[in-house]
């Protein structure tokens, strides 16, 4: 099997999905913040993963797989000498100077690129048939850092697994608190199609090894051939990450699922339902139970809450481009209206407070 060069955009979620793909010997560059950039360069990054029926989790250390990682500044990067982009930022880091520039010059190289965000980029939505892409981009930091992007050139991976920075860790490690797997579309070109399921392939088959024996990993990569799988994410944001955000503050998503469970359920199944009307069929999405149980080990608030929480003035907004293809089908959820609201109020305050 081809061992692939592979650029990822991001380096701290983005770290987890390069752990599991430098067992298969791939080169990866992370592009990245200065000080994250020296301490992978120097250290590699450390990936700490829990595994069914062991005690303690597992430790993969990057310096000690088969691949090699490098990261860097955003500057001298040259899409073309990669055969696959990854994007594992969040959604507004896009328009920064420096990303914006090799962001458009990836879209222009024709390099096919997978995004990892909770924000599935513009061209991915223009793969949906039958919507009205003009009226989503509202719902976009800066709709158009992605005008450059043809969509069959771009998948999305939902990004199910959840990891955050160890609270007392360093820039290059990872602790990963749900090990669930990365659910990747298929590109329209069977050829790039083949990148995906040569890495899926890598992935299936690592053991790692451990003083009782060599063990499988949880976290894979899974390739399907419908462009709706990764669309179950939108169900579990809507019902749980952005109800982390409350108006004085912010709740753990356990605590967001679990303290009005119907209501979580009747959001859960109303996005569910509008997937299924854009053209996802059920067995592509995850059955609400599934997830709720999922949830109640969820003991942190989202990104966007704890973003939001420090202030930032610009977040993800899946829950908007939710309820703006809602929209377009003639659906609402007042619950949803609600919360897309109050985001916008917390946004708009943060906004005013930076500007003070």
């Amino acid at each position: 099997m081809p061992a692939y060069n592979i650029l990822i955009l991001g380096a701290a979620y983005g770290s987890l999905l390069a752990s599991k793909m430098l067992f298969g010997g791939h080169k990866i560059h992370h592009v990245c913040l200065p000080a994250e950039a020296d301490l992978i360069n120097a250290e590699g990054f450390k990936v700490k993963l829990p595994v069914r029926g062991r005690a303690e989790p597992v430790l993969l250390d990057s310096q000690k797989l088969p691949g090699k990682v490098t990261a860097g500044g955003a500057a001298g990067v040259n899409p073309k000498d990669y055969d696959l982009v990854a994007l594992a930022m969040q959604e507004p880091q896009y328009r920064s100077p420096g990303v914006r520039e090799l962001l458009d010059s990836v879209a222009t190289s024709k390099v096919p690129c997978m995004s990892i965000m909770n924000m599935p980029p513009l061209p991915y939505i223009k793969r949906i048939p039958g919507l009205d892409y003009e009226a989503l981009k509202p719902a976009y930091t800066d709709p158009s850092v992605w005008d450059n992007f043809d969509p069959g050139l771009l998948t999305l991976c939902s990004p199910d697994p959840q990891a955050i920075r160890p609270p007392d860790g360093k820039a290059n490690e990872l602790l990963v608190t749900l090990p669930t797997n990365f659910k990747v579309a298929k590109f329209d070109d069977d050829k790039y199609t083949q990148i995906l399921r040569d890495l899926e392939k890598d992935i299936e088959a690592v053991r790692f090894d451990t003083p009782e024996g060599k063990i499988e990993l949880p976290v894979k990569l899974r390739v399907y051939d419908s462009i709706f799988v990764p669309l179950a994410k939108w169900s579990m944001l809507l019902a749980g990450n952005y109800r982390c955000i409350t108006k004085d503050g912010m709740r753990t998503a356990q605590e967001a699922v679990h303290s009005n469970i119907e209501e979580s359920k009747s959001v859960y199944n109303f996005v569910f339902d509008l997937c299924v009307k854009l053209g996802a069929s059920p067995s592509d999405l995850v059955p609400f139970e599934k997830y709720a149980a999922a949830a109640q080990s969820l003991s942190r608030p989202a990104s966007a809450a704890r973003a939001l929480q420090n202030g930032a003035p610009n977040i993800e907004r899946a829950d908007k481009l939710v309820q703006l293809i809602a929209k377009q089908k003639g659906m609402s959820h007042p619950a949803i209206d609600a919360q897309v609201a109050l985001v916008d109020a917390r946004i708009e305050a943060n906004r005013k407070k930076a500007a003070a």
